[in-house]
């Protein structure tokens, strides 16, 4: 009984620190959907997608991501790892596209009890 407790508590927590991470971030990179991302964004982002490499306002950075998914259609999108801490989180994604596979790297902090983007990598694997 104690061990079906460990690992349901196990689960359980998993879950939690999973709920971390916006499903709308996830969702939002899946669809190629620019405007629900940079709603996310900090209203400075570090970027670094294709040979944009800096740190972006939210409106050039959700401009940048726009060109990116037009260019690269999603095909599929998961979370690979993640972690951090209640307050800065981060993951790792794998981005398959039309034209390949990327890897997405992101950094969340919570603002003023919402959770932010504020680095944000997609890197093209191979």
């Amino acid at each position: 009984m104690k061990l079906i407790s460990f690992v349901f508590g196990f689960f359980a927590l998993a879950t939690a620190s999973f709920a971390q991470i916006p499903n709308e971030i996830v969702t939002s990179i899946l669809s190629g959907n620019d405007v629900t991302l940079a709603a996310y964004f900090n209203e400075n982002v570090e970027l670094v997608v294709e040979s944009h490499d800096d740190v972006y306002s939210k409106s050039q950075a959700q401009q940048i991501v726009a060109e990116f998914f037009k260019s690269n259609k999603p095909k599929q999108f998961s979370i690979i790892h993640q972690g951090g801490k209640e307050d800065a989180r981060y993951a790792i994604g794998s981005l398959t596209t039309a034209t390949g596979a990327f890897r997405v790297y992101f950094l969340l902090r919570i603002k003023n009890n919402s959770t932010l983007i504020h680095q944000l990598k997609i890197e093209k694997q191979g």
